[in-house]
């Protein structure tokens, strides 16, 4: 596989423990060739203050989280495949990853697999729908050779 001129990565925060560019867009770009879809994409890296901005801003939760997803709609007269953009806090993700005892490589992975699957509508609202997204994430991180990160 390789990376892709459409996965824009936007690096907005000083943290040195950061996956680069090429495995951002590999692991996006895993996603959209294995769910058979195209589109662009901006992953934009922040600090802890304007994940909790955003979060609060968006989704009325006053706290840092590790991913946030804003899928793209364009209007109906819009031509466009922008498929929406991922705002990861860095931080929190690697906090995470320690705390759950797992590599930082494999926690980033998944969370960029994570987001890219609500741009493409999947949810976890519902038991249903948290079993499907959940099993298309195992099969996706297992493609790139990164175990379960539900056991």
């Amino acid at each position: 596989m390789t990376t892709s001129p459409d996965i824009e990565i936007q690096r907005a925060c000083n943290a040195s423990e950061i996956p680069d560019d090429n495995d951002l867009q590999l692991w996006a770009g895993h996603v959209l060739e294995q769910q058979k879809r195209s589109g662009s994409v901006v992953i934009r890296l922040v600090d802890a203050d304007e994940s909790q901005s955003l979060n609060h801003q968006y989704r009325h939760k006053d706290y840092a989280t590790n991913i946030l997803s804003f899928p793209f709609e364009a209007p109906q007269f819009i031509e466009q495949d922008h498929l929406g953009d991922l705002v990861i806090c860095v931080p929190v993700v690697n906090r995470e990853a320690g705390e759950q005892g797992k590599q930082a490589s494999a926690h980033w992975a998944h969370m960029v697999i994570h987001g890219m699957l609500h741009l493409m509508g999947y949810d976890h609202e519902t038991p249903a729908q948290a079993d499907e997204m959940e099993s298309i994430e195992i099969e996706l991180l297992q493609q790139l050779d990164i175990r379960n990160p539900y056991k």
